[in-house]
């Protein structure tokens, strides 16, 4: 049996997040590309209905629909944090990540992870910069809240 592991290590095959604005095609001009990232998590949380009936000892459970996100930590970079003002106006890499939270932008998103990528459309939210004496550069947690389900291609 052959085990094929998924290898993030400097210079091997590193996870880049890419958005656009939901509906505009990508290119070098319109996508935003985040290269920083320092870890990466992705959600699929199914939900649970739960109830319980006179005749069972326990509790019966039936899974719903299932909260999809990705979150990682950044190091904040100025043109992706705040845009940067090559882009094309109106793309996600004008924007800049703190310009798509806070305008509430649908965006399309893909993240590779070796020889697979994970997309999918969904909000970026989470955004908290700080800086710290043992992080003396600005690092900011994102989530990508994830509307519908994941593409795996």
């Amino acid at each position: 049996m052959t085990t094929n592991y998924i290898q993030s290590a400097a210079g091997v095959n590193n996870p880049v997040l890419t958005i656009d604005v939901s509906g505009q095609a990508g290119s070098t001009a319109t996508s935003l590309l985040i290269p920083t990232l320092q870890d990466v998590t992705i959600n699929n949380a199914n939900n649970v209905f739960s109830w319980s009936q006179l005749n069972e000892s326990a509790q019966l459970q039936v899974a719903t629909v299932a909260t999809n996100s990705i979150s990682s930590n950044v190091v904040v970079e100025e043109a992706s944090f705040f845009g940067d003002a090559l882009g094309t106006t109106g793309s996600a890499k004008k924007l800049g990540l703190i310009g798509l939270s806070t305008a509430k932008t649908k965006v399309d998103f893909e993240i590779n992870l070796g020889t697979k990528t994970i997309s999918g459309k969904g909000y970026v939210t989470g955004l908290a910069p700080a800086v710290s004496a043992d992080s003396p550069v600005w690092v900011t947690p994102i989530t990508i809240t994830v509307s519908g389900e994941y593409t795996i291609a």
